[in-house]
């Protein structure tokens, strides 16, 4: 993440910056911490409230134009009516840094008055997500025509305990999510499997975590036959990769995270339809959010054991690859009737879920774009979560709304389990397109054995196809939030 951040306590009116970023809720007036800002305007911002020509609401924004010194532009940010929140500020933050990206300005300053910690943490993230780009493969316009990148935002607050601990906590979940974003974002031709090999030693090297890598031949003699039918199609090597951070008690079982990494998904034999098979190159989020929150666990030092596991691979068509009717074999001995090779985000999971038993989890937490099915339930506002525990699913979406990544719950009953069964193998791979998201989970649940477990699925909100406003279209962060915000709470952070 090329963006900085400093806490600043000097008083707004007192700064020389070129844009000063005013949060504000809807219907704001004029009061005794905003008049100061005034004068420089010659009364621009009080006539502006008192017209209403700026009412506050969610995403609104007028620019004021001051003098060369001191506030030269003030832009003012509606929040809307809702309460302040993490949330509400980093959207706000957000929707200002785009805006200073529009101007051209290197350098703002964010002002939310009466920011708690929480909002100070949320300016950040909102900041760094608004700010974010991936012009690394696009040929840089003439100098004429370049306009400076934002690189350096101050947050103003009070001087209180515990502000520069949120800007800190701000910093290292934008960090997480940047990679996220940048790997989500990279073209499958260079975000490979390999891709996760060389982040995972810079995190490991970068906080001090222990490092495991898999390929092919391991993955071979472990007996992993539901992740490797994946990876029959294409001659780049399958890689597992697995980070601990070890943060607690050396007897303390870990939470274990999970990441589907599929750096493209052609369908394989079952091949899906050309228009839009470009977006597949998101079909690595769930591991993309794995490692970018193994980086924010790594940054804040949470006296917590955590370990990140992701399996990556390309799903391709070739004379080699898994076919329709396949019968392979998962590490724990259970035979999966392959009836739609699209459905191979669950056979790479199936062998990871039972890979992490050898670590005694406390919880587990898969993340996975798993389900098309998702998108139709739930739409792109809401992660599907799925577990048997009711305790630990309702931890993961106290952790998600905390996060700005709201989920909701679907049921795992019994009956859907007669959708998944076989009849020449133990269990199939797909239980046909009603209830898909639920007989998804229900596969997964196989391969899950006495631990605690959730499963995500963020087919709908790890990226998005249009512009969202407050951030672009492509890869949103998520489950990195929410997967932060559940060991943040387990570590009592």
């Amino acid at each position: 993440m090329s963006l900085s951040f400093k806490l600043v306590l000097t008083a707004p009116a007192s700064l020389e910056t070129p844009l000063l970023a005013l949060v504000l809720p809807a219907d704001a007036t004029l009061t005794d911490a905003l008049a100061p800002l005034d004068a420089p305007l010659h009364g621009a911002l009080a006539r502006t409230l008192a017209r209403r020509d700026f009412r506050g609401g969610r995403d609104e924004t007028v620019l004021l134009v001051g003098g060369d010194a001191g506030v030269q532009r003030l832009l003012l940010v509606g929040r809307g009516s809702t309460p302040l929140t993490r949330t509400t500020a980093r959207r706000a933050a957000a929707i200002a840094a785009r805006q200073a990206a529009k101007l051209g300005m290197g350098t703002m300053h964010l002002w939310l008055p009466d920011a708690d910690a929480a909002a100070i943490e949320g300016l950040v993230v909102g900041a760094a997500a608004g700010s974010w780009s991936y012009p690394d493969l696009q040929t840089p316009p003439p100098e004429k025509d370049r306009r400076a990148r934002l690189t350096q935002v101050g947050v103003i607050g009070a001087d209180l305990p515990g502000l520069q601990g949120a800007l800190n906590a701000g910093v290292a979940i934008a960090e997480g999510q940047a990679i996220a974003k940048r790997l989500g974002q990279m073209p499958g031709n260079y975000c490979t499997p390999q891709t996760f090999v060389d982040l995972g030693q810079e995190i490991a090297q970068r906080h001090g975590m222990t490092l495991t890598v898999l390929g092919r031949a391991e993955m071979a003699a472990a007996q992993m036959g539901s992740f490797l039918c994946v990876a029959q199609g294409t001659s780049q090597e399958p890689r597992l990769v697995a980070l601990e951070h070890r943060g607690g008690p050396a007897d303390q079982q870990p939470i274990v995270l999970i990441g589907k990494g599929l750096c493209f998904d052609t369908g394989g034999i079952s091949i899906k339809p050309a228009p839009e098979m470009e977006w597949m190159k998101f079909d690595m989020m769930g591991a993309a959010g794995v490692m970018g929150a193994m980086e924010a666990i790594g940054r804040l030092q949470l006296p917590v054991n955590v370990v990140g596991i992701i399996g990556s691979t390309t799903n391709m068509p070739s004379g080699e690859a898994v076919k329709p009717g396949d019968v392979v074999r998962a590490s724990n001995g259970k035979t999966i009737e392959i009836i739609n090779t699209d459905a191979e985000g669950r056979l790479v999971l199936a062998d990871l879920l039972v890979y992490a038993k050898q670590f005694n989890p406390a919880v587990a937490i898969d993340a996975a774009t798993l389900t098309g099915a998702i998108v139709i339930g739930l739409g792109h506002h809401a992660v599907g979560v799925f577990g048997p525990d009711r305790a630990v699913v309702d931890e993961v979406l106290a952790a998600g709304s905390a996060a700005g990544e709201p989920g909701w719950p679907l049921p795992m009953w019994e009956e859907y389990r007669e959708q998944i069964k076989s009849d020449v193998a133990d269990i199939k791979n797909t239980g046909g397109r009603a209830a898909g998201s639920i007989t998804a989970a229900l596969f997964l649940q196989e391969f899950v054995d006495g631990y605690p477990w959730v499963h995500l699925d963020v087919a709908g909100t790890a990226y998005s196809q249009s512009d969202l406003g407050w951030i672009p279209k492509g890869p949103t962060g998520t489950p990195v939030g929410t997967i932060v915000e559940f060991v943040r709470a387990r570590a009592g952070r």
